[in-house]
């Protein structure tokens, strides 16, 4: 089937064919035709299925065709899309400017995190079509900005992703202040009973769709994965970013403040790098998405719901710095690169906590994802055993590389404390820290070094040369212990 075959207004394929898209996907064949003879639709779609297509033309298509245009100033909002992340708010409204670039109809968005300044003077100047995020579109209702009095259609996008948020309570208040005589388009990518339910008391008599969640990898992305440790995955990423022909990378962590983690890493290596979680302010998330767009900067940090609705071209490879723990979330990551059949590259990191996500990931695609052996950190290589250094400084898991630590000839376990002579020696963590790593000299012998858990120092003034074997001691005597 084409687009042709949907009966798609002329503006609409002719924006389609400028985007060149030529065949549907299968949500888009099976929700626009219902959506478009103005049915209530029942969406089971993923993100990356080609589901925001699947409502923006239908809408576009009712909102443009057989209709007077309303004045310029003073438009009534006829369709309201809510989506729970700015980025995927931001992506649905530049997919209403591509594919509704022919029409004469006008479009927003709106979310939290910036001003609201400029989104109070576009909701006063009026759009026919507004993206939203809940929190910022309550502010603004309740404020007296927002008014439903012409709406037509309503769509709620990623509902269990609003559920997984917390957005659920915000949702049913929008929902509460809508008109009941509406067309309602509504999405999920599970239909956990919470959603059921809400589907239930927004939907009459619906056309349910539904496009099994993918389970297979696109051929054009080379897959491989990296046994390590915990506490050494940030070293091998540094390690592999020392490729050139990485020039466009996403890097997937499970936390915002692993987010940050590694992109600190990596700016310390001379590695650009930008984070993007939902902790960021959206200028600062905006600022990074231009920066990787336009190529300055070389590495995206994300986590799984910031990087929801990005969908940038170029992308050479993507790194699961930590393996999901959903599999058709690592079937979703790695498709944001070999694109449009394009090559691509998956890399995943693996430590020992992961292994079932592993397993799961590989009963769910079907197939086994190559292990590179030969790198410096595989546990159990000398790599993985003597900690790189650490630009961005010890945290928690950095702290926990070196514990136990490398004792030198002299003892001198992490500070790298020498053991003759005084003098101070570089450790494994690129050179000891000031006085803390140096032993204190005097009189007839040194002091042990703070920090430090090995047995006392001892050792004469620098200039001395190194005292010869002490004699063997006697074993010590047992005795009992105090309390007998």
């Amino acid at each position: 089937m084409t687009f042709e075959e949907l009966k798609l207004a002329e503006p609409l394929l002719r924006a389609v064919t400028a985007e060149g898209y030529t065949i549907p996907t299968p949500i888009q064949v099976q929700a626009i035709p219902p959506a478009m003879e103005g049915r209530d639709v029942l969406g089971c779609a993923q993100t990356g299925t080609g589901k925001t297509a699947a409502f923006a033309l239908p809408i576009l298509q009712r909102l443009s065709v057989g209709r007077p245009v309303p004045p310029a100033q003073g438009r009534p909002i006829r369709a309201l899309i809510l989506t729970p992340t700015r980025e995927l708010a931001s992506q649905i409204a530049e997919s209403f400017q591509a594919y509704g670039r022919f029409t004469k109809l006008s479009w927003a968005v709106i979310f939290g995190g910036v001003g609201q300044n400029a989104q109070e003077q576009t909701l006063r100047r009026g759009v026919d079509v507004l993206v939203a995020t809940p929190g910022r579109l309550l502010d603004l209702m309740n404020q007296g900005f927002v008014s439903y009095k012409a709406l037509e259609v309503f769509v709620l996008d990623e509902a269990d992703r609003m559920l997984d948020m917390g957005f659920i309570h915000d949702v049913k208040r929008v929902i509460a202040k809508l008109p009941t005589k509406r067309q309602t388009l509504f999405f999920s990518a599970t239909m956990p009973p919470e959603i059921q339910q809400l589907s239930r008391g927004i939907l009459t008599n619906p056309a349910k769709v539904e496009v099994v969640p993918q389970s297979t990898t696109a051929e054009t992305v080379d897959q491989r994965m990296y046994f390590v440790e915990r506490e050494q995955k940030r070293h091998l990423l540094v390690h592999l970013m020392g490729d050139a022909g990485i020039s466009r990378a996403l890097v997937f962590t499970r936390t915002k403040h692993g987010a940050n983690r590694v992109t600190k890493q990596l700016v310390a290596a001379r590695i650009s790098a930008e984070a993007i979680h939902g902790n960021k302010s959206q200028n600062a998330r905006e600022r990074a998405l231009d920066a990787f767009k336009d190529g300055s900067c070389r590495v995206l940090v994300a986590t799984d719901i910031a990087a929801r609705g990005i969908d940038i071209d170029g992308i050479t490879h993507v790194i699961n710095f930590d393996l999901p723990n959903i599999p058709e979330s690592y079937v979703h990551r790695i498709g944001r690169t070999g694109r449009a059949g394009a090559s691509g590259t998956a890399l995943s990191f693996c430590d020992g906590e992961e292994r079932a996500y592993l397993k799961d990931i590989e009963r769910t695609i079907r197939r086994q994802v190559p292990v590179v052996a030969d790198h410096p950190f595989r546990p159990g290589s000398p790599g993985a055993a003597v900690s790189s250094p650490d630009p961005a400084g010890p945290d928690r898991e950095g702290q926990r590389s070196s514990r136990g630590g490398q004792r030198r000839s002299g003892g001198g376990q992490r500070s790298g404390e020498s053991r003759g002579g005084g003098a101070q020696a570089h450790g494994p963590r690129g050179g000891g820290r000031g006085g803390r790593g140096q032993s204190r000299s005097g009189g007839g012998g040194g002091r042990q070094s703070q920090g430090h858990r090995s047995s006392e120092s001892r050792g004469s003034s620098a200039a001395a040369p190194a005292p010869a074997q002490p004699a063997a001691r006697p074993p010590p005597v047992r005795t009992a212990p105090k309390w007998l």
